[in-house]
């Protein structure tokens, strides 16, 4: 492990918390250090009083913030006086714990400080590092992992027991320390825990953690500690992904984004002996508020080993219980025998850290496995942490209220106009969205970890199969189909229309259509109340003149969705469509078209916009308005309707 301290971009941060910010970023960009909000770190420094006089003052990493992107604004300010009272006490019990820190913050808009607060105070220099580094873990978690940290390190280090984070840790390193001459250690390792480095100066305090890290990585090797993956390839269905998400769904009570990480390492450490090696524990106990305490294994019949896992989660619950409510007994991730693994979340974002502090264990199990084999925590102790109050309070605190939280939409036609609108709305109202458009710039657009861009030819089977298979891997199944997709065909009277002309309306108004439902369909069977929302046209129930080629394809297309709507409605799946007019904030409707178009109705152009019953102007944002209406619960018991959104046509009404 390399340093990444760089002078001329230390010389930038002048005080003490500038400095923190500075190295507490540095240790959050290593996933091997820290994950997702794990760690912590702290500066001591003085601040000026209300009357003048100078306090100590502790900055420690506040409750929910991440190492990686922490701001000055992330560390709370608490009095160093009111700490090391605390430290003094025979008992705390962690509530008031959290309340006294509190009171004693210097800011009472900070965050809440570091459940480790206390420890970080009473650790006699300036700068003090904490980690969850893999290679140090990997070690404390094997076989006689003491002694391998006691050859590793010699006396340099101060070796502590795992014990319960909080106040309960801070005062048996206070009291262990009591006569330790600080001077002479370089950090502590916190068995099955993580690891504490500190100094009086900011780069010394970092480039510490990263010597002993790097120790123990070369240790891991000397030892044989090395992982060899082959490249090999799932062979699971993506419609059996899609019912393993549903049937974890019903268990959680809720729509469920289900990741399926299918990489050499996942399915490497899915090939081994995992009803032994995935069924001990976590890697470190503060992993388990995210993952459970193990996995469910899923072999032939998901269904059956989902059950059995439940029933074994409540008979631990039973067995370590004093007055605890139960948790959700469904599982948070999966080991896919020989195929990989699944992570499951209320949003992508959730499903995503799990996946990443998964990728994590499952190298340091396999190596810790190579250095004389795994051992985690006792049940009991892992209990202990997962019904924690304040662990518990972290999860609360990310509670999911979007209205399509845990929905995968699969939305045509959005790289650009309504579809790109319906997409984002969708996805800012909690869905994770799969968006397909024949634009490649379609995936630059849709590019994160809860929304994907899929170049997709419609006219296709198999280009609709692919977008198919990466919104199944990705998020679990589908749920929403927005079958949006169409072109407007020049203007041609019968007498004259072209074959060319008809035909690709026909292919891309209406054949992508129903090539999208036919193979949507077994998914949408599976999906959480699921629904199509087709995005017709005015032109259906009001067709004009010289547009045969696309008022023919959208009349078919809606009833194309009135059979969908009758064939699919045994499996509550909801088929509604709209159509749009005249929406004129969209790539087709330039100035200069507005313009002409305009002055061929002798209108202005405002005029011209708003030639409607209610004299209102209909936008792409209105359109999509609509469509999470009829996705979601104002539409739950309505299908095969027909709703315009043209703000009220004369020629219609």
């Amino acid at each position: 492990m390399k340093s990444l301290w760089n002078n001329n971009e230390a010389k930038k941060y002048k005080t003490d918390l500038d400095l923190r910010v500075y190295t507490s970023r540095l240790l959050g960009q290593d996933s091997s250090l820290v994950l997702h909000g794990g760690g912590n770190t702290s500066v001591k420094s003085t601040a000026i009083n209300l009357f003048g006089d100078e306090e100590e003052i502790l900055y420690v990493k506040g409750s929910g913030w991440d190492l990686a992107t922490i701001e000055a604004e992330g560390f709370a300010p608490v009095k160093m006086e009111m700490l090391l009272k605390m430290a003094k006490l025979e008992e705390l019990n962690d509530p008031d714990m959290v309340k006294y820190q509190r009171l004693a913050m210097t800011n009472p808009s900070a965050p809440n400080p570091s459940v480790e607060a206390i420890l970080h105070a009473i650790i006699p220099f300036k700068f003090v590092d904490h980690t969850h580094t893999d290679a140090v873990v990997t070690i404390t978690n094997t076989k006689g992992g003491e002694d391998k940290i006691k050859e590793l390190y010699g006396d340099k280090v101060l070796i502590i027991p795992y014990i319960m984070p909080g106040f309960v840790l801070a005062k048996l390193i206070y009291d262990m320390t009591r006569d330790v001459d600080w001077s002479q250690l370089e950090g502590m390792v916190l068995m099955n825990h993580g690891l504490f480095t500190f100094n009086d100066n900011a780069q010394k305090s970092y480039e510490k953690t990263i010597e002993l890290v790097d120790k123990a990585e070369k240790y891991l090797a000397q030892n044989g500690a090395v992982i060899n993956v082959t490249d090999d390839k799932t062979t699971i269905g993506i419609l059996e992904l899609a019912n393993i998400r549903r049937e974890v769904s019903k268990l959680k009570k809720h729509a469920t984004i289900s990741i399926l990480n299918d990489s050499n390492e996942a399915i490497n450490f899915s090939k081994q002996d995992i009803e032994k090696i995935a069924t001990q524990g976590p890697l470190t106990p503060d992993h388990v508020i995210r993952t459970k305490r193990i996995p469910v294994i899923l072999r032939d019949g998901a269904k059956i080993d989902l059950a059995y896992f439940v029933e074994d989660y409540k008979k631990y619950f039973e067995e370590n219980k004093t007055d605890e409510t139960l948790l959700n007994p469904a599982p948070n991730f999966a080991i896919l025998k020989n195929n990989g693994s699944l992570s499951f979340g209320k949003n992508a974002k959730e499903a995503n850290i799990i996946k990443d502090i998964n990728e994590h264990s499952f190298e340091a199990i396999l190596k810790a496995e190579k250095l004389g084999g795994y051992k985690a925590l006792s049940a009991a102790k892992i209990f202990e942490v997962e019904y924690w109050s304040l662990e518990q309070a972290k999860l609360k605190k990310s509670g999911n209220s979007l209205e399509f939280g845990g929905k995968v939409a699969l939305v045509t036609g959005g790289a650009s106009g309504i579809g790109r609108s319906i997409a984002q709305m969708l996805n800012a109202k909690g869905a994770a969205v799969v968006v397909l458009d024949i634009n490649p710039e379609v995936e630059q657009i849709f590019n994160k970890a809860d929304a994907k861009g899929v170049k997709c030819d419609l006219t296709s089977s198999s280009d609709i199969k692919n977008a198919i298979e990466v919104a199944v891997k990705s998020f679990g199944g589908i749920d929403i189909v927005v079958s949006n997709a169409g072109i407007f065909t020049p203007s041609e009277n019968l007498d004259t229309l072209s074959d060319e002309n008809w035909e690709k309306s026909m292919n891309i108004n209406l054949t992508s259509h129903q090539k999208l439902i036919k193979q949507t369909a077994p998914f949408l069977k599976l999906g959480i109340d699921a629904s199509i929302i087709m995005v017709a046209s005015k032109n259906f129930p009001a067709p004009g003149k010289g547009a045969a080629a696309y008022s023919v394809a959208k009349a078919g297309q809606t009833q194309l969705a009135r059979i969908a709507a009758l064939e699919f409605g045994e499996y509550g799946v909801r088929v509604n469509t709209l159509h749009p007019h005249a929406v004129f904030d969209t790539a087709i409707w330039t100035d200069e078209v507005l313009a002409n178009r305009a002055k061929a109705y002798g209108m202005s152009v405002q005029e011209y916009k708003t030639n409607n019953v209610l004299k209102t102007e209909i936008r792409s944002n209105d359109v999509a308005e609509l469509v999470c209406a009829m996705a979601g619960k104002a539409f739950a018991k309505t299908t095969g309707a027909q709703v315009a959104i043209d703000g009220g046509s004369d020629r219609i009404i």
